[in-house]
């Protein structure tokens, strides 16, 4: 299927209108991730979360120069709350790649085997298994007993619910048997049965207490209870689908291993099966959609895993998810309603983004009354007028997606909405640039709403973590005028005992000298987080997570990169040939990084009205560097180039290889390259490695260099 098939709407026409829609909706899909895993508040549903996915993955695929490494269809999970100590998983827990239609999934099928090189006659395993639609938890056991429970997270780092976890009867606290793995980490969804969620929700009536909106929420929010007892008291159950960390895998396929799982006490799916074919896979999906209404719980798909161990193991990883395996979603659920109003909300960037505010319907056995409306444009082609009754649909969470109007419904006198030209809240002029979807606020520098959510950002769980520093606070200390810029949270302390006109903050309402105390030590915490993260909470444009990652394990300090993006010159497109000067080479050759993500972080750091506050920002900060991979790796630290055919892996497999095992894979041969892998057909890269004097290797050196041999 093409990517003009996969989208909503045509594809814009060239590169730089694509790449304007992708910027603004990747901030969009940012902003909701946000909402949903860090502030428990989605502001959109499943339907419609995927609905901008299919979107984002459509222009990616028809420019694949959009798919840097921080796009979010490359990153993954939410940061772990405060409320929880932290657990580092010995192994990330990756979220999946979404298929929506039976094209996709053979696709899916079509591409593990291209990326195996299988032939035809090959045979390809492939398991099928019901997607729980519930909250992953993984179970560390050692020596057979229940030792650590923890929550995705971040997909790096979770949440630790041990206490919380050991009260669920599906949760052995010792395993049965004797040939367990002395390490087992064991993987699977914490969900509530349909029953169950019902008779709790009677007991919260009866005690009058607010009724919670799903079976989902409901076992999210019983997991993060901070008093183990309530979970307790919560009838919460677990499947037990996969695994991590492991002393030993006893077995060579993904079904065997699941089965080894229900050998040792876990409840595991009896659904799951094995195919050959898409055209199996296919079958079972409709088979257990048919079923759905009759499980006595929810799932929202099913996930399609490659059985082989050794073959997932060749597949490997992109950033988001895993190659080896997909979900293949259920359609929504759809209802009408009347469209009430529309409201204008403003992004940290200035972005004004539309809110359908419905007449409050209940879809799928769930009440919603809000929906975005994305932008304009989309108001404009679905031709979405306030007293409009529109088709609404839901996949599973709160917040539906506006489908289409009904025509015949449309009352007398309605009209087209008009965007707005000045901001809801600060009255500056609201402009669109050419090929633009998203129209921005101009007042960057008196908008109280872009200021505040910078702010917010800058102290997310994900950038700066400083606990105490919610919406409400950030809200209220820019309000006070105690922070409007990011270093001034880190001199409020000082200010305060100095004198600097400010009230105690142990003076303010709702704050005493414990919690101020415990906000000074917070604060001082975040002064030393890692590089990465600093540069994350910049809020620069295009600089996620993984490019952040990317960009500081290259330059390892803030300073370097800044001197790096000060000096870059990019190519002129009027001047023939011209490839830009030696610091712009450095910037885009970084694997990932390409002409997008660099200009971008150009364009942040040599504009000068960033000096003063970042200045002020790095005399209060003392960034560790960030966690370097595979430190005693014979190519850690090393930058590494493949040209030429390889003959014993994919050049995919080679890079991922190379990124594992701590080396920096780039585009190009340049002064800083130190390995150049050459296999046969290699050309001008080879000459200009030797012309350099850089080391380079056959592919079966590197393997040798590397320790993997044969």
């Amino acid at each position: 299927m093409s990517a003009k098939e996969t989208s909503d709407g045509e594809l814009p026409p060239s590169l730089p209108d694509a790449a304007k829609e992708h910027a603004a909706l990747s901030e969009e899909i940012r902003g909701h991730d946000r909402r949903y895993y860090q502030e428990d508040a989605p502001a959109i549903s499943d339907a419609e979360y995927d609905a901008l996915r299919r979107r984002l993955d459509a222009l990616e695929a028809e420019f694949p120069e959009l798919k840097t490494p921080d796009s979010p269809s490359q990153t993954v999970g939410a940061a772990p709350s405060g409320a929880f100590a932290k657990v580092r998983h010995a192994v990330p827990m990756l979220s999946l790649g979404n298929a929506f239609a039976e094209e996709d999934v053979a696709e899916f099928v079509a591409r593990v085997r291209r990326f195996l090189q299988m032939k035809p006659d090959d045979e390809l395993a492939i398991s099928a298994e019901p997607k729980i639609d519930g909250l992953s938890a993984s179970l560390l056991y050692r020596d057979g007993r229940f030792v650590r429970g923890a929550t995705r997270g971040d997909g790096a780092v979770g949440e630790d619910v041990t206490r919380n976890i050991a009260t669920i009867d599906d949760v052995p606290e010792r395993l049965e048997g004797d040939d367990a793995p002395e390490v087992l980490e064991v993987r699977g969804e914490v969900y509530m049965s349909h029953a169950d969620f019902r008779a709790l929700n009677e007991r919260q009536v009866a005690a009058g207490k607010p009724v919670f909106a799903n079976p989902r929420n409901a076992a999210a929010g019983s997991l993060r209870q901070l008093d183990p007892s309530v979970t307790a008291s919560r009838p919460l159950r677990f499947f037990a689908y996969a695994w991590g960390e492991a002393s030993a895998v006893p077995s060579d396929t993904q079904t065997g291993m699941v089965k080894n799982l229900g050998r040792w006490g876990f409840s595991i799916n009896p659904l799951m099966k094995v195919f050959t074919s898409a055209e199996g896979l296919i079958a079972h999906y409709r088979a257990i959609e048919a079923e759905r209404s009759s499980l006595g719980y929810d799932i929202d798909g099913v996930v399609y895993k490659v059985d082989r161990l050794d073959l997932q193991r060749r597949l490997g990883f992109v950033s988001r998810s895993p190659r080896w395996a997909i979900a293949h979603k259920f359609p929504a659920e759809q209802a009408t309603t009347v469209l009430e109003a529309i409201d204008i909300q403003v992004g940290r960037t200035g972005a004004l983004t539309p809110v359908a505010k419905l007449t409050p319907v209940t879809v799928g056995g769930v009440v919603v009354s809000n929906a975005t409306l994305h932008n304009e444009d989309e108001i404009a082609r679905k031709d979405v007028r306030v007293g409009d009754t529109v088709i609404v649909q839901r996949a599973g969470d709160v917040i539906p997606q506006v489908v289409a109007v009904v025509p015949e419904k449309r009352p007398k006198g309605a009209t087209p909405f008009v965007f707005p030209t000045v901001c809801p809240v600060c009255g500056s002029h609201a402009v669109r640039e050419e090929g633009e979807v998203v129209r921005r606020c101009t007042g960057g520098l008196i908008c109280r709403a872009q200021a505040v959510e910078r702010l917010r950002h800058f102290v997310s769980r994900n950038a700066m973590d400083i606990d105490g520093l919610g919406d409400k606070q950030i809200s209220a200390f820019y309000e006070w005028g105690q922070i409007r810029q990011p270093s001034e949270i880190f001199t409020l302390e000082r200010r305060e005992r100095d004198g600097d006109g400010l009230i105690l903050l142990r003076n303010r309402e709702g704050w005493g000298e414990t919690s101020a105390k415990n906000l000074y030590a917070a604060i001082e915490d975040a002064r030393t987080r890692t590089t990465d993260r600093l540069l994350y909470a910049l809020g620069i444009r295009h600089v996620g997570e993984v490019n952040a990652k990317r960009l500081m394990r290259h330059f390892v300090s803030l300073e370097a990169l800044r001197d790096a993006a000060r000096r870059a010159t990019p190519p002129d497109p009027e001047v023939k040939g011209d490839k830009g000067n030696d610091a712009w080479a450095e910037i885009v050759d970084i694997e990932g990084i390409g002409p997008i993500v660099a200009r971008a972080v150009i364009d942040f750091f040599q504009e000068p009205q960033n000096d003063p506050p970042l200045d002020a920002l790095l005399a209060e900060v003392k960034p560790e560097p960030m966690e370097q991979v595979a430190r005693e790796s014979p190519v850690a630290g090393l930058t590494v180039v493949f040209t030429g055919a390889l003959e014993k892996m994919t050049r995919d497999e080679a890079k991922a290889m190379a990124e594992r095992l701590g080396a920096k894979v780039a585009g190009s041969v340049s002064k800083k390259t130190d390995i150049v892998v050459a296999g046969p057909g290699a050309g001008s890269k080879l000459a200009k490695a030797r012309d350099l004097g850089i080391e380079t290797l056959s592919e079966d050196e590197w393997l040798a260099r590397v320790g993997e041999t044969g």
